[in-house]
């Protein structure tokens, strides 16, 4: 039996596939929402665990620059839809937000759960009919959408479709690219999906791994050469973990240290241990007599060196390179990390790649199918976290939400 939508029909319940039923539902038109778990938002609702970052309030030509190669698709989405719409957009939902010391902004509670069940509250007064359990998996000969439910597969015909499937990371949430082939086989082409803001592996000696993984490295900066030839650079902190480095500074520098592995096999992350000390201090101390005291006590108290920063040293310079003061000075200020891999892209924070923008018109519609929209992380853009990530998705929601709601008011006008 195939059911017709008498509206729109989103499938996907994250940020971006719900604020394409908000736009919708704006617009006056009926919305069905179709997910495949048990319950909508549960990656958005594990990212605010431990602090929901919604966006960020630096300058906004800054801001706009985080999304890179993709800042020209995106600019005038986020302009539309940016971090002030999205604060005003939430404090609408009764949740008020604030800017921590690192202009990340934050809903007061920080969690996620009372923004989301705020907004459900809100988007089901509006008229939207939410069915879970509802696995897409792709089109009929005729055009209709197939689904998965527990009750045996469903057909569905629709005018309008918004998909926002999410990327590959964390398929246990329900993001696991199993929408790719799909639409592969209707002659989508598709950007490989490739992990992003995510660790990699380090071949670390035994010592170190057993001594320090799980511990974090401070006040560091670091810095890699982009596949143009610039050097990015970033400070901030990581983490050493058993398998490599993680953490934010890694994220930051995410995508070109991928890159950088896949056309070259391993990439070099160079180290900062130092950053508020210039060379010529960092040389002098180091070069300072140190009498009966060891190497280790006296880069503690001449450098404030110990810990995990000296056991990062000591993993890449030998006993002898250790006691050159000219040797030592220079890792200190630039330590080469060779790293080897990313890690599993279901570990990432977030993935890139996914449908290319060339692939869309300007409302976020499938040049090549009519009436289908695409939103959020299954497109083909990536950004640091920081809230660029959420500020993305509900923006790329809402045009697609707003598109959708055109396309199908012109349809139902013929």
């Amino acid at each position: 039996m195939v059911i017709t939508a008498p509206g729109a029909v989103v499938i996907g319940g994250g940020p971006a596939g719900l604020m394409a039923a908000e736009s919708l539902l704006a617009a006056g038109i009926a919305v069905d929402l179709y997910d495949a778990m048990p319950s909508v938002g549960r990656k958005f609702l594990l990212a605010g665990k431990g602090g929901l970052n919604l966006t960020h309030a630096e300058a906004e030509a800054k801001f706009l620059a985080r999304y890179a190669q993709r800042q020209a698709q995106l600019e005038p989405l986020l302009r539309d839809f940016g971090a002030r719409q999205l604060r005003d957009w939430t404090q609408a939902l009764g949740i008020e937000t604030f800017v921590g010391s690192s202009q990340r902004v934050f809903p007061t509670a920080m969690k996620a759960a009372p923004l989301l069940r705020a907004w459900l509250h809100r988007l089901r007064g509006a008229g939207l009919r939410i069915h879970v359990r509802h696995r897409w998996l792709g089109w009929t000969a005729d055009g209709a959408l197939r689904f998965a439910t527990p009750q045996g597969d469903t057909v569905l015909q629709s005018a309008v479709t918004v998909l926002a499937l999410g990327g590959a990371s964390w398929s246990r949430l329900g993001s696991d690219g199993a929408w790719v082939p799909l639409l592969e086989a209707r002659g989508i082409a598709v950007a490989p999906l490739r992990p992003a803001n995510c660790g990699f592996e380090v071949s670390w000696s035994p010592y170190l791994r057993e001594r320090h993984a799980g511990q974090p490295v401070k006040a560091v900066a670091a810095s890699v050469c982009d596949a143009d030839g610039r050097i990015l650079r970033r400070t901030g902190e990581f983490v050493i973990s058993g398998y490599g480095v993680e953490g934010s500074l890694v994220y930051a520098l995410s995508a070109p240290l991928r890159d950088a592995i896949a056309a070259q096999g391993a990439a070099t992350l160079t180290l900062d241990l130092l950053p508020d000390h210039d060379g010529a201090r960092v040389l002098r101390e180091v070069s300072h007599p140190r009498g009966s005291r060891s190497l280790a006590s006296h880069l503690q108290s001449r450098l404030g060196l110990k810990g995990a920063k000296l056991a990062l040293l000591r993993e890449v310079l030998s006993a002898e390179e250790m006691n050159d003061a000219a040797k030592l000075a220079a890792t200190i200020k630039a330590l080469p990390l060779q790293l080897t891999a990313a890690r599993p892209i279901d570990e990432a924070i977030s993935s890139a790649g996914g449908v290319p923008f060339e692939a869309l018109d300007e409302h976020l519609m499938l040049k090549a199918l009519p009436g289908v929209f695409c939103a959020g992380e299954m497109l083909d853009w990536e950004a640091p976290t920081g809230g660029y990530l959420l500020t993305a998705c509900f923006a790329t929601g809402r045009a697609a939400g707003t598109g959708a709601a055109r396309c199908c008011s012109a349809r139902q006008q013929q």
